[in-house]
Parts: structure tokens; C-alpha cells; sequence
């Protein structure tokens, strides 16, 4: 019995001891890193796996010329657009992709692969599926240990994505559409402020509340575009104060802008109060 005893007590030690061992939390080999950095409306993001040098040969030996490689460790370096993008002066849309390099003593061939989630160059990777593929120098750098990825070198409308490791520096320009995409949310903004106004004005107009702060709110409209929408309530203005004749110029303006841009254009309804305008003083 004290035998089975002494071995009960021995396996629970073991058992013990390899569970001990099997948690234990040690540093990762190549520990994920993430990179994201905004660069005006766009942010640009990286994930990846960064082994460590380690005293060996990199460049031809760890990674050998001329064949795909992962850009770092584990799975496949995951590069993301939150917008449109140029990258290497490739048009790349919105969105995720793997990012893979063919290093080669000369340039190397810096890809997007479309499969954003891959374990690495095994035979997931598929070339039907670059999104892009572009033709970089690598460059002489300061010793990097660890395998590194940087924005650099950003404006509003373009950056820099740079690969770091060892003494080389491959750095893929990437383009941004910011002053677009910057004029359009401008654009945006005043045609709610424009129509923010005339909706004012109309709802003056509509409640017979007060005609004189209507005409400030459609001026105050028409000062940031000129509609048909915001004329014709100018105009239903005047002609609500008797100002029949001011009425007419105004509504035959607004009649004639909305004719050439048809859209929710009244066009019926319009024609039908400036004949009712017509002969009517003041």
C-alpha cells in the first residue's frame, strides 16, 4: 500500500510539473508588433511577427534571394488602407492585405495579396490574387535588431512604409487623395449649412411666423449656393410681403437654374404661381 501510495504521489508530482510547465509564459521567439499611423484621412496600419537577427545571416541565408517571403514571422505581415491608396504608384483600394517581398541583390518585388489572413508562403499564397506589385531598392540602414515597420516621411498626402531589419531599409511610397477627399467634406458641409437655411426660411414662409427673418435665413443660404430650391423660397417670400414684381425676377431665376438640373425640380408647380405672379402689382 505505501508503494501504490509513493506512486500516486509521483504521477501527481509529474502531472503536476508538466502542466506547470506546459503554462509557463516565456518571451516569443518573434513577438507580434502592430504599426498604425493616420496620415490625413487615410490610416495606414501594419501587423506582423518581428524575429530578432541573432547573430545570423540575414539577407541570402535566414531569407534567401529570389524566393517570397512572409516580411516577417509566423503568418504573412498584414498591411491596411483605411481609404484609397496609391502604393508604389499602384491604385489599391480600401481595405487589408498580406504583404510580401522577393528580396534579390538588386530590387525587390514588394506585393499586396488580396488573401489578407495567410499563414504564410506555403501554398495559400496565390499571384491571381495581387492586388499589386511594385519594383523597390532596398537601402543601406543604421543595424535594426528586430524586424520593424515605420510610416515616415508623412505629409497630408503622402507617406512613406518602411521595412527595417538588419542594415536595410526598403521604404514603399504610398499616395493619398487627401485634398479630395478634403474638398469633398467640405462640399458636404456647406451644402448642409446651405440647406439648413433655406429650410429655416421655408419653415418661415410656411407658418407665416416672421417673413423678415426668413429673407435673412434664404440670404444667408444663397450667400453659400445659389438653388433653384432656395431661390423659389425667396422669391414665395416676396411675393408673400406683395413684392410681386421682385417676386417674378426671383422666381423666373430659380425656374430657369432648376430646369437645367431637373432633379425634385418643381417645375409644374412653379410655372403655374408665376403665371398667378403675372398680373399681379407690387
Amino acid at each position: 500500500m505505501r508503494t501504490l501510495r509513493v506512486l500516486s504521489c509521483s504521477l501527481v508530482l509529474c502531472c503536476l510539473a508538466g502542466a506547470a510547465r506546459a503554462d509557463l509564459d516565456l518571451p516569443r521567439p518573434s513577438p507580434f508588433a502592430k504599426v498604425s499611423q493616420t496620415v490625413g484621412y487615410t490610416e495606414i496600419t501594419v501587423d506582423y511577427s518581428s524575429p530578432g537577427v541573432k547573430g545570423r545571416k540575414i539577407w541570402g541565408s535566414v531569407v534567401p534571394y529570389d524566393k517570397l517571403w512572409r516580411a516577417g514571422a509566423n503568418n504573412a505581415t498584414k498591411v491596411t488602407f483605411s481609404r484609397d491608396v496609391t502604393f508604389g504608384g499602384k491604385p489599391v483600394a480600401a481595405g487589408s492585405y498580406a504583404f510580401f517581398v522577393i528580396p534579390t541583390k538588386g530590387a525587390w518585388t514588394v506585393i499586396l495579396n488580396k488573401k489578407a489572413d495567410q499563414p504564410g508562403t506555403g501554398t495559400a499564397y496565390n499571384q491571381a490574387e495581387d492586388a499589386a506589385r511594385v519594383s523597390i531598392t532596398p537601402k543601406a540602414a543604421p543595424m535594426r535588431e528586430r524586424l520593424a515597420y515605420l510610416v515616415t516621411d508623412f505629409t497630408d498626402a503622402k507617406a512613406m512604409l518602411d521595412l527595417e531589419w538588419e542594415k536595410v531599409r526598403l521604404s514603399i511610397p504610398i499616395g493619398l487623395d487627401t485634398a479630395k477627399q478634403a474638398q469633398a467634406a467640405i462640399d458636404g458641409a456647406i451644402d448642409n449649412v446651405w440647406r439648413t437655411y433655406a429650410n429655416a426660411a421655408r419653415y418661415m414662409l410656411e407658418t407665416k411666423k416672421d417673413y423678415a427673418t426668413g429673407m435673412k435665413y434664404v440670404d444667408q443660404s444663397l450667400a453659400l449656393k445659389e438653388d433653384w430650391f432656395n431661390l423659389w423660397i425667396k422669391a414665395e417670400l416676396q411675393a408673400a410681403q406683395g413684392h410681386y414684381a421682385e417676386a417674378r425676377t426671383t422666381g423666373q431665376k430659380a425656374y430657369e437654374l432648376g430646369a437645367k438640373s431637373p432633379m425634385f425640380f418643381l417645375e409644374g408647380e412653379i410655372k403655374k404661381t408665376l403665371a398667378e405672379w403675372k398680373n399681379k402689382k407690387g
